[in-house]
């Protein structure tokens, strides 16, 4: 983080009731614990997402919900970095990762999309690879399920209990990234 005045965490998933408790909605799970901790309510803003400003471990913070489909993530992303002048620098992206076991937490600056359409479409907007990503494990699917029908499906029953804890964490995850930087935060939750 440059210590700009304003850090966007975007968290991805998929708009409407029928996907909100898809592995691949993580990143609004985490969204919305972090809303919750700066006492927001998401509203829509013209950038295309719902967004709450607020402020987390002593900085200023805007977060964000794309209100596009997962594939398209990059408009509404850029949009919102766009008006509140944020640098890709200072954009944090949470995201579910299927090479990382369930709640494993990863936290890197820049990479590949390693096949998620979300960031592909985000690192195409942006122009840049080079944003903080927070990855939280969904595990592979079970035998030969296709992955693309697996992020579509709702946690599992143990998966379900464990769940509140871990987007605790990587709520935890985001505000170290925020206040301590990438190379503190990795050390704390890696």
């Amino acid at each position: 983080m440059d210590g700009s005045e304003v850090v966007l965490v975007v968290g991805l998933g998929n708009p409407g009731p029928q996907y909100a408790g898809n592995r691949h909605n993580i990143g609004f799970l985490v969204a919305d614990e972090l809303a919750a901790r700066v006492g927001g309510k998401f509203k829509a803003h013209r950038s295309g997402a719902e967004v709450v400003e607020g402020r987390l471990s002593g900085r200023r913070v805007v977060l964000a919900k794309p209100r596009s489909f997962m594939n398209l993530s990059g408009g509404p992303t850029v949009a919102a970095a766009r008006f509140y002048k944020v640098a890709p620098a200072d954009v944090i992206v949470v995201h579910d990762e299927l090479d990382l076991p369930f709640a494993t937490l990863r936290m890197k600056l820049g990479g590949g999309d390693n096949g998620h359409n979300g960031l592909r479409s985000i690192t195409k907007s942006l122009g840049t690879k080079d944003y903080l990503r927070v990855r939280f494990g969904i595990d592979r699917p079970p035998g030969r399920q296709d992955p693309a029908d697996y992020v579509l499906k709702d946690f599992g029953t143990v998966e379900r209990k464990e769940l509140p804890f871990a987007i605790d964490r990587c709520a935890d995850a985001v505000e170290a990234l925020i206040g301590k930087g990438l190379e503190a935060a990795q050390n704390a939750f890696h």
